[in-house]
């Protein structure tokens, strides 16, 4: 049997779909002309364009995992990294998606959306076969696929808000689970840190869903728990405010390490804030190809 305790906890943001998605769809209805074509974070998409790229990831998602049939699998060019192929496909989605008009891009939100909150509950969360390449490599459990897309859908829903100087879904019902699945990218952020085995660094979140986390070194890879440490290695405090935009690259690991209070190992603290829980393409990289990086995917 596949030891994937090492993940920590299951959790099941399931039920919170179809909330998320009335939300999204009443937050749609709300905007103005002039706020959908507001800029937002991602680097020339509007509010429209992160409207589109949703949309896109509900049409994906259905069309692999609940259909199958007829679906074209697309695959990188030759030597382009995988981010890198994603930011692309994203971009050519959402370039095309510019000829819908926003009435009929929210009915196509609103009927499609529905399909999702209904597919996931026929998945079974324990099942072995989904690849979150950010928590790590090899078939991991739908419950953290489920979990990825939630907070991709609350990171985009967010981003929208902002754009628009709206609140959001800041309540801990939803960042709470959103948090603790970001939280999941740090065993595999710490992969390449070498430290005696026991070693404990944690990362304590204050403010709405917040909570603590810990990442302890095992003798084969690091292992996270959902919970406090009484004498950590290391240990890291941020807001939930800062870690869930640290964690889907709103902001920068320096920028983080600004806002954080850090006390024991800082080489440890340092490592554990290179989080980042979204498939993003590094710098260096950025540098090689065509620049679509779309915070949040």
């Amino acid at each position: 049997m596949t030891d994937i305790s090492w993940l920590g906890p299951p959790i099941d943001v399931r039920p919170l779909f179809a909330e998320q998605h009335v939300a999204f769809i009443d937050l749609l209805r709300q905007l103005t002309d002039d706020e959908w074509l507001r800029p937002t974070i991602c680097p020339e998409w509007t509010v429209k364009d992160i409207a589109a790229h949703v949309l896109g990831d509900h049409v994906g998602r259905l069309s692999m995992h609940r259909d199958g049939e007829g679906f074209r699998v697309l695959h990188p060019h030759d030597a382009e990294p995988f981010t890198v192929y994603l930011d692309r496909i994203n971009e050519e989605w959402v370039v095309t998606a510019r000829r819908i008009s926003t009435p009929l891009l929210i009915d196509l939100l609103s009927t499609v959306g529905e399909q999702i909150v209904r597919f996931w509950p026929t998945v079974d969360p324990a099942a072995l076969g989904a690849r979150v390449r950010w928590a790590g490599p090899g078939p991991l459990p739908f419950w953290l696929d489920a979990a990825r897309d939630f907070s991709e859908y609350w990171t985009h829903h967010q981003q929208i808000c902002d754009a628009t100087g709206r609140a959001g879904l800041m309540d801990p019902e939803y960042l709470g689970p959103v948090l603790d699945t970001f939280l999941r990218a740090l065993p595999y952020t710490l992969r390449n840190v070498t430290a005696p085995e026991g070693t404990v660094i944690e990362m304590s979140v204050t403010g709405s869903g917040g909570g603590a986390w810990t990442c302890i070194r095992g003798p084969e890879r690091w292992k996270l728990q959902h919970q406090s440490s009484p004498a950590p290695t290391a240990r890291v405090e941020l807001s939930a405010d800062t870690t869930w935009r640290l964690c889907t690259r709103g902001i920068t690991p320096e920028e983080a390490i600004a806002q954080a209070h850090i006390s024991g190992d800082r080489h440890l603290a340092t490592a554990a804030l290179q989080i980042v829980s979204i498939m993003w393409t590094p710098p260096d990289e950025q540098d090689e190809w065509p620049k679509h990086r779309t915070p949040g995917h």
